[in-house]
């Protein structure tokens, strides 16, 4: 399975970045600047759905909720 996902990844022009188990008896090969760069992104989604009026969607339209988040966005940083 994950190499099946690695490798639709890889034919559709991305770059898998994620590397993958200790355990495995192949080692893949993974860009470490690129896996060291996710996770300021990934405390970023996570420290804006903090805000439970962005988490939880109370605005339904479209052209409201990118507000919210921007307004939740600013206040987090």
């Amino acid at each position: 399975m994950p190499n099946r996902l690695r490798r639709s990844l890889r034919d559709a022009g991305a770059v898998p970045v994620i590397p993958g188990r200790r355990n495995r008896t192949r080692t893949i090969r993974y860009d470490e600047d690129r896996y060291r760069g996710r996770d300021p992104i990934k405390n970023a989604f996570c420290r804006r759905k903090d805000f439970r009026r962005v988490a939880t969607r109370y605005c339904k339209l479209a052209a409201t909720f990118p507000s919210g988040v921007a307004i939740a966005t600013a206040i987090a940083f």
